[in-house]
């Protein structure tokens, strides 16, 4: 069920002090407020200057009004997100806010004895997530969307507005007269994310009632079904063993091989197979009947080769 802020934050119980990441905007803004309303004296925050438009001066400055007013430490940190080739501004903005945000909290005197972040993506975030993974023809991991919780690089991630819709948040602020910086970004059309809130979500406003609580439900059970995948995956890489046997992988099932699989080059590897190089995969690692069939085949970010009667997976130099 969608919830107000101050439901929101009552139900949130991280560990003391807190961490918070501050753009500016609305959302990070009424997170942060009312997370110092609650714990006074606990709360830093984070501020990522990604250096790529010319109001991200005008961001920093606001947190640092924020943050004043409120007696709230802040740290702020320059990080240049260009993207490489064929890589998404989005998605290279979004590692380099991460890899900042984890180095800030585990090294900066200002946070010593933070151990727990809280992001302020909310309902309407969600939403347009799940809805980007069925535009990619994602699986169940992109179908569950975004955790609420998660551990990362030795800290406690959080979620806690995944329930409070975007427009909730903003009119939380304007009743206590607080005020926020609007990211001209969110308007660029050129970008999937905001073409899905302009143009999707109030076409899904008016076609269904409580559409908020119903996609954050399936993207619930996608979660729950890719959790139940995973421990059995688990399961399945203890019987074919590390590195997997060829023998062992060709005795299971094909959903169980291409499961398994898939975890095994995440977990071990750190890459993440394609849906058509494991289509090429799958067919190789049977026809492996005899020691003279070789195996050297793209997956992911390298190469699945065969050694001797096992897979081995070796990143592309």
């Amino acid at each position: 069920m969608t919830q107000t802020l101050p439901e929101a934050l009552q139900a949130f119980a991280p560990g003391l002090p807190l961490a918070l990441a501050l753009s500016g905007g609305a959302d990070s803004t009424a997170l942060l407020h009312a997370c110092v309303q609650r714990w006074p004296g606990q709360v830093r925050a984070v501020h990522i200057h990604h250096g790529l438009q010319t109001a991200a001066d005008l961001f920093e400055t606001h947190c640092e009004a924020v943050c004043k007013i409120l007696s709230v430490p802040l740290v702020v940190v320059r990080v240049q997100a260009r993207h490489a080739p064929g890589q998404s501004p989005e998605d290279a903005a979004r590692i380099a806010r991460y890899s900042a945000l984890t180095q800030a909290v585990t090294s900066h005197p200002l946070l010593t004895g933070v151990h727990h972040l809280a992001l302020a993506q909310h309902a309407d975030d969600q939403v347009e997530t799940l809805l980007l993974a069925l535009s990619r023809g994602a699986g169940l991991p992109g179908l569950a969307s975004m955790p609420s919780a998660w551990t990362r690089g030795g800290l406690q991630w959080h979620r806690p507005l995944l329930q409070v819709p975007g427009s909730a948040l903003r009119d939380w602020l304007t009743a206590k007269g607080l005020g926020w910086v609007e990211d001209p970004s969110n308007q660029d059309a050129r970008y999937t994310r905001n073409r899905i809130r302009a143009q999707v979500l109030p076409a899904l406003d008016a076609a269904f009632t409580g559409w908020r609580d119903t996609f954050a439900r399936s993207a619930s059970h996608c979660a729950s079904a890719q959790d139940a995948l995973t421990e059995l995956a688990e399961i399945d890489l203890q019987q074919t063993g590390m590195p997997p046997r060829i023998t062992a992988l060709q005795a299971l099932s094909a959903a169980r091989r291409v499961n398994v699989l898939r975890h095994w080059l995440r977990l071990h590897h750190h890459t993440s197979p394609s849906t058509a190089q494991l289509d090429a995969l799958v067919p190789q690692i049977l026809a492996c009947t005899t020691r003279g069939h070789q195996l050297h085949l793209k997956v992911g970010a390298g190469y699945v080769v065969r050694m001797g009667d096992a897979l081995d997976w070796q990143p592309q130099h």
